[in-house]
Parts: structure tokens; sequence; C-alpha cells
């Protein structure tokens, strides 16, 4: 099993589609690598540490198991 990222396709949303994704972190992952695996672009990662900031103080401390919020884009 090549993929160990949980799947969250059939998580059902409510009615708005800009309903923000959670996301679990695993061990090795960074702001910028979510980001460049959910947005496309690494350097996007601000985006998820602002809408983390209640749980994030350092954008470089994130930890295996955390759940954050990703924004939609």
């Amino acid at each position: 099993m090549a993929d160990k990222m949980p799947d969250f396709s059939n998580v059902q949303s409510g009615s708005s589609s800009t309903a923000e994704k959670v996301y679990v972190v695993v061990s090795g992952d960074s702001l910028s690598k979510i980001a460049k695996r959910e947005y496309g672009n690494a350097n996007d990662w601000p985006r998820i540490f602002e809408a983390n900031k209640d749980i994030l103080k350092d954008p470089n401390k994130i930890y295996p198991g955390q759940k954050l919020k990703i924004p939609p884009k």
C-alpha cells in the first residue's frame, strides 16, 4: 500500500461547497508538503497556517495526528 494518506473522498460536507477539509498530519509532513499536495503549490503553506492559528504557533512545528483545516483555494 504505497499511499497511506487518509481518503476523504467520501466525507459528506454540508450544502456549502466552500467547506474546509480536515487533514490529519502524518510523520514527515510539513506545511509546504501539505500545501503542495492540496493546492499544487508548496508556497501556499501560509494559507494553511493562517487557518490553523488556533492550534499552530510555529509553522515549522506540526505533529503527526494533528488535524489541520485546509481552507478552499
